[in-house]
């Protein structure tokens, strides 16, 4: 089955599948691989749908190394890529029928992000680094434009020099998550210290590893996703606000503070990179302009201006039918972040 995997994966490349769907794809059916082997399932037509059963048992009682399961999202995720790797086999004749075929997947659960900071508890994280070195004015700008933007830690780590735009305030997202470009509004005080950060500091971490990456190490190099986790972690733990997370605790804030400032959800699922929530209709592209004009008016940290008169500059209230289906909207967009997180924090787990 091994074979077949690096064909399968070969396969996806050359149909511009992105590098993550390869990886998880690799990862995932990878684990299903080495499961087998421990149990003589070496070739795809051993494979049935009782050991695909057997092996879905496996992931449910699966324990990390912290005593907690993986979650119904996380166990999906691993089970998605078998399922295609099979249908694959079975669509290049490799075997006559798809054991996976009626392999039914966990119903996903729909939580809510369990910790999200306030808009003081925000300010204490972010005055944390110490602005007079230049790892530390590093610092506080990456803290910025995650506050700012709500990028995915990937995301952050991908940005480039010529992705900052100061002239219309927005950061330019390069093949996200599903291979997707956007344009993010990032806000007066963001890059205010961006621009700093680029004056002063990157210029004495740049060298010739850094190959044009916004953000670097001390040895000059882009960050990993790895080292930016922990970075912000650290902050968060040393702000002592009580709350636990590091990067996705920030995309969580800025899209609750943002709806709570009365943006409209349909901005804020364009600046999260969401294509669609399940329980609303599909919305068409949101301009950046009316984007970058909903940021400044609802997120509470894109200018240095009282809080007041960017309510007063966001939607006003609606109707209660309208109030009702905003709330739903909001949870089903808050429930996908958290899923987002959980789905991340088990990847290397299994």
């Amino acid at each position: 089955m091994r074979v077949w995997l690096a064909r399968y994966l070969e396969w996806l490349r050359v149909r511009n599948y992105s590098a993550r769907a390869a990886v998880n794809t690799s990862s995932s059916v990878g684990v299903f691989l080495r499961w087998c082997d421990e149990r003589n399932v070496t070739r795809p037509e051993e494979v049935t749908k009782p050991i695909l059963e057997r092996y879905q048992r496996f992931l449910f009682h699966y324990r990390k190394e912290s005593g907690q399961p993986l979650s119904f999202r996380t166990q999906g995720v691993r089970l998605v890529p078998v399922r295609g790797f099979f249908r694959w086999l079975t669509r290049q004749n490799v075997i006559l029928s798809n054991p996976a075929s009626d392999l039914e997947l966990p119903r996903r659960e729909k939580r809510l992000p369990k910790h999200v900071l306030s808009i003081a508890e925000v300010e204490r994280v972010l005055a944390l680094p110490p602005v007079h070195e230049p790892l530390g004015l590093r610092d506080r700008a990456i803290l910025e434009v995650l506050y700012a933007t709500g990028l995915r830690r990937g995301e952050l780590v991908a940005l480039r020099l010529d992705d900052i735009d100061a002239d219309r305030m927005t950061v330019m997202v390069r093949q996200g998550k599903g291979k997707k470009d956007r344009v993010v509004p990032l806000g007066e005080r963001a890059l205010a210290w961006v621009t700093k950060y680029l004056d002063d500091a990157r210029p004495l971490l740049s060298s010739v590893e850094s190959d044009g990456a916004l953000f670097l190490t001390t040895l000059g190099a882009p960050l990993s996703l790895a080292w930016i986790t922990e970075r912000v972690r650290r902050y968060v733990e040393a702000s002592k606000v009580g709350k636990k997370g590091a990067c996705h605790l920030f995309r969580h804030s800025m899209a609750t503070l943002m709806l709570e400032g009365g943006a409209d959800i349909r901005f804020v699922q364009e600046m999260l990179g969401h294509s669609k929530l399940e329980t609303t209709q599909i919305y068409t592209q949101v301009s950046i302009h009316k984007l970058r004009e909903v940021h400044a008016a609802t997120h509470p940290g894109a200018r240095l201006r009282p809080r007041e008169e960017r309510l007063a500059e966001a939607t006003p209230a609606t109707a209660d039918a309208e109030d009702e289906a905003r709330a739903v909207a909001t949870a089903e967009l808050l429930s996908s972040l958290a899923a987002e997180a959980a789905e991340e924090a088990d990847a290397a787990t299994v």
